[in-house]
């Protein structure tokens, strides 16, 4: 069985329905609480892969405060910044996610948990 990781957010219902759903299906993922301990660029590059997505933005809270604030719709900003940007602000990051294999490996696999039973994909 693959270790499964979650970025989660304690305060954030539907990472704690995410969580239960993994608990209550047997498994016991490696919880990391993302605010506290932000991921790496390459580790959110990473994750953009593991999902499918080419654009940063894709992975981002685009109704938060601080993505108006700091004009993050602007065509003007790289991708790199979006990265660098989620990292130190990682309140911007879509939450939770679910990883199944290491964290940066391109043969992992990640879901968002929205809704939450998307992660039963990786079960």
């Amino acid at each position: 069985m693959s270790q499964l990781t979650i970025l989660h957010n304690p305060r954030c219902s539907k990472s704690r329905e995410t969580l239960k759903i993994l608990q209550d299906n047997g498994q016991q993922p490696n919880i990391i609480e993302y605010l506290k301990n932000p991921p790496s660029e390459d580790e959110l590059q990473s994750i953009l892969l593991m999902l499918g997505m080419l654009d940063p933005r894709s992975l981002m809270r685009t109704k938060e405060a601080e993505y108006k604030a700091l004009n993050l719709d602007s065509d003007n900003i790289s991708p790199d910044e979006l990265l660098r940007v989620m990292h130190v602000t990682p309140k911007l990051i879509e939450r939770p996610i679910v990883i199944k294999g290491p964290l940066t490996s391109v043969d992992s696999l990640a879901v968002i948990g929205r809704p939450p039973e998307n992660v039963l994909k990786l079960l």
